[in-house]
């Protein structure tokens, strides 16, 4: 059976009761109607007749009724059965049973079975009528702001035993009176392991004993107190907590109970750690980045003046010393911008598809000078470990800088291993991981030592840029900043682990390539270029000290040297020169016109000349000129006056010009 409409509560001043009479006899209708319109004042209502159940059950689907007066006969069955029925499907019309001479027995079988009331059909009259219907109304009613509370109290209970957050409940002196599931499966501490006991089992002994007053004077008198606590699990693991505490009142306005609402921050606390450290190393490779061009031209304006006061000097005198010092300053200077360029991602790079193994084993044969003989290094090359896209002299310079931070380690001697191997990075691991790490296949790179590690404090900041543990003057603190910077430079990952006493453990990952047809053949043995020649040189570059420097320089080596101040002067310069300009060595970013346009122009104005480009820049600078080859046409600024000589030479003698599309 259907369940039939609810009814609401009853207003007798406003509302009508519908009242169906369930019954044969037409007799009992028509006096019960005449009965109910006499009493119309006391009792507003309308009765409707049901001669039967099926009738009855049709009726009570499609109006809403206040009550039902049920004709109850003895050893009347199918009455009681629809009585059951009615009550089995969810009705909550009250029932008031008009019986005639049924026993004590009976009418409480009735009773049981669900009707809320019983009445003699011989003894039905006005008042007597009047009030047993409205006792009934009263204690349905009753029955329903109870049913209510209960259900209320039920969702509340379902609430917290399925909320996501912790919450636990203390009576006034603080002991623990329930906990709910979510504390549990956080903490791990059981209802029978914390009730009865103070909040103070979950002490990390982080939180001062200021906070503990502050929360308890907050809460009794009155206030919520909201603070974000560090707390400590069963196991010992500390975890961050949102904490809302608030007092609970009783009826009189007395608090009697605490209650403790809490949401683990611990994961968005260390996501939120992360990014503010991602977006710090972020800054500072900008700034890093930004400065380092102007630090490479004003260290090739140094270099190149040392290098020609250096010619100019009486070999062996003082003054040969001092500006040996000077040069030998400046290239120290260099290698730092090259290493903040390194973590800024923006160093240059050679990139080419390559087989890790070889390119590691031959860098392995020259860390040995490096580390020292007391030093035992081992190579463990892995099988199948996969071709990567990387510059070689990046993972020079990252190989380079681990093996001085174990020699620096291990003063007294100990063991450097180097492994290569292939890895797979699944969903688990990322997971693991709790970072942005595409899956797939990668090379994996680990260097360990047996060194005395590195203390949990310093090991969240190794790879922070000018942070170093070592004395003054013994570390610039860019070591494995430069190893960050260009493994995320190659779209690579490097993880630290390390315990004091028990060394320490470098794993970079660097993606692999499938493509095998991306695979650029070495570049040909270098050979030793001559030191002079007798070429025409458009030189090209809007720093007039490092202009005059490299074109007197390049003029004491015999070439004839033209220069220009920037892109269009050199365009003016190639016109009105009529004899022929081997080479074109120019800035790449210059004022009105860049070095990468300027060979473009020069191309069909002069197409058999060769260009050398330079460039304190780097990056995407770089390669927004799709002139330069790194390899081929390009020399990075600071560099020395004998390096801009090799490089034209190399370039002059390349027997195919190389300008790529």
């Amino acid at each position: 059976m259907a369940a039939p409409p609810t009814a609401t509560k009853l207003e007798f001043s406003a509302k009508t009761l519908r009242v169906l009479l369930i019954g044969e006899r037409e007799e009992d209708f028509f006096q019960i109607r005449e009965i109910l319109a006499r009493n119309r004042s006391f009792l507003p209502a309308e009765l409707d007749h049901a001669h039967s159940l099926d009738e009855a059950k049709a009726m009570l689907r499609q109006t809403i009724y206040g009550l039902v007066l049920f004709e109850h006969e003895t050893g009347d069955v199918p009455g009681l059965r629809l009585l059951t029925e009615f009550l089995h499907c969810g009705a909550t019309v009250p029932f008031i049973l008009l019986t005639e001479q049924a026993d004590e027995r009976t009418v409480a079988e009735i009773i049981q079975a669900g009707a809320w009331d019983s009445m003699e059909k011989s003894r039905l009259d006005g008042p007597s009528l009047v009030r047993a219907i409205r006792s009934t109304l009263n204690l349905h009613s009753i029955q329903q702001e109870r049913q209510l509370a209960e259900e209320s109290v039920r969702k509340l209970s379902r609430a917290v035993e399925q909320s996501a957050d912790i919450v636990f409940i203390t009576d006034r002196e603080g002991l623990i009176e329930y906990v709910n599931p979510a504390f549990e499966a956080l903490t791990g501490y059981s209802p029978q392991e914390v009730v009865g006991k103070t909040p103070r089992v979950l002490d990390s002994g982080e939180p001062e004993p200021q906070a503990y007053r502050a929360l308890w004077q907050t809460v009794l008198s009155g206030n919520v107190y909201r603070s974000i606590l560090a707390h400590q699990k069963k196991n010992g693991e500390c975890f961050q907590v949102e904490e809302s505490v608030s007092p609970i009142r009783d009826a009189a306005g007395c608090i009697t109970h605490i209650i403790y609402n809490g949401r683990d921050l611990t994961e968005r606390l260390r996501l939120e750690e992360q990014l503010l450290q991602a977006q710090k190393m972020d800054a500072i490779g900008r700034l890093a980045g930004g400065v380092a061009h102007d630090f490479n031209n004003l260290l090739t304006i140094i270099t190149s003046y040392s290098e020609l006061a250096l010619d100019s000097v009486i070999p062996g005198t003082p003054l040969r010393d001092k500006i040996q010092e000077i040069l030998s300053a400046a290239r120290r200077a260099a290698e730092l911008t090259r290493q903040l360029l390194a973590f800024s991602r923006k160093q240059p790079q050679a990139l080419r598809v390559v087989e890790l193994n070889p390119v590691v084993g031959g860098i392995v044969k020259t860390l040995h000078r490096l580390i020292g003989e007391d030093i035992e290094l081992t190579f463990a090359p892995g099988l199948a470990v996969g071709r990567v896209c990387v510059d070689p002299v990046q993972i020079e310079q990252i190989l380079m800088n681990l093996a001085a931070n174990s020699r620096d380690a291990m003063p007294r001697g100990g063991q450097v291993t180097i492994e290569t191997s292939h890895a797979v990075l699944d969903d688990q691991y990322i997971q693991h991981k709790r970072a942005i790490i595409p899956i797939g296949p990668y090379a994996l790179v680990t260097v360990s030592d047996s060194g005395m590690g590195i203390p949990p404090g310093d090991l969240s900041h190794i790879f922070e840029p000018f942070y170093t543990t070592k004395p003054a003057g013994k570390g610039t603190g860019l070591g494995l900043a430069t190893v960050y910077g260009i493994v995320k430079q190659n779209r690579g990952f490097v993880w630290a682990y390390s315990e004091p006493g028990m060394g320490t453990i470098f794993k970079i990952y660097l993606p692999c390539v499938q493509q095998r047809s991306a695979a650029v053949e070495p570049p040909e043995p270098k050979t030793e270029p001559l030191l002079h020649g007798d070429e025409t040189i458009l030189l090209v570059e809007d720093e007039d000290s490092v202009r005059r420097a490299s074109a007197e320089f390049l003029n004491s080596r015999g070439y004839t040297v033209l220069e220009a101040r920037d892109g269009l002067h050199a365009l003016a310069v190639s016109a009105n020169y009529g004899s022929p300009i081997h080479i074109v060595v120019t800035d790449v970013v210059m004022p009105h016109m860049s070095g990468g346009q300027l060979a473009k122009e020069l191309e069909v104005l002069r197409p058999n000349v060769k260009v050398l480009f330079v460039s304190g820049y780097a990056g995407k600078t770089l390669s927004d000129h799709a002139v330069i080859d790194l390899e081929t046409n390009f020399l990075q600024k600071p560099f020395t006056l004998k390096q801009l000589s090799d490089k034209v030479r190399t370039v002059l003698e390349r027997g195919a010009r190389t300008l790529l599309a």
